[in-house]
Formats: structure tokens, C-alpha cells, sequence
């Protein structure tokens, strides 16, 4: 079942203020963890989109040089 309901912002806040305080803390916890997710979700997102990434010829230069490395260990 859903219920759409169009409020204003300071209608929203007065029904608020009407809830036991009780309920009101959960509401505050649960509103704050959504946000810190969102924000932690976002900030991981640009972290990645932001990260340096290698060309070709770095890549090419790191993979002989893993290998050069991976043959010159004693086993």
C-alpha cells in the first residue's frame, strides 16, 4: 500500500513536532544513517572516478617489470 501525500516543508516539521520524543530520536537516527550512507556512497563513487590510471606504455613498463621480478625469485 503507499500513500502520496503533498506537504510543505513547515507542515512536515509541525507533525514532527507532534510525535513522542522517542519516536522522534528514531526518526533523527534513521534519517542521519540515510544520509551518511548517501555521502559515503558518493564519496567512494568519486574517489574511483577520480583515481589516477596508468597508460598504455605505464602498463606495458609495469607488466615487464612484474615479470622480470616473478623470474628472478628463487622458488
Amino acid at each position: 500500500m503507499e500513500l502520496k501525500i503533498n506537504l510543505e516543508f513547515n507542515q512536515l516539521l509541525k507533525l514532527i513536532r507532534q510525535l513522542p520524543k522517542k519516536d522522534i530520536e528514531r526518526l533523527s537516527v534513521v534519517l542521519q544513517s540515510e544520509v551518511t550512507a548517501t555521502k559515503s556512497a558518493s564519496s567512494l563513487q568519486k574517489l574511483i572516478l577520480d583515481a589516477p590510471t596508468w597508460s598504455d606504455a605505464e602498463l606495458h613498463e609495469y607488466e615487464g617489470a612484474r615479470s622480470h621480478l616473478n623470474q628472478s625469485r628463487i622458488a
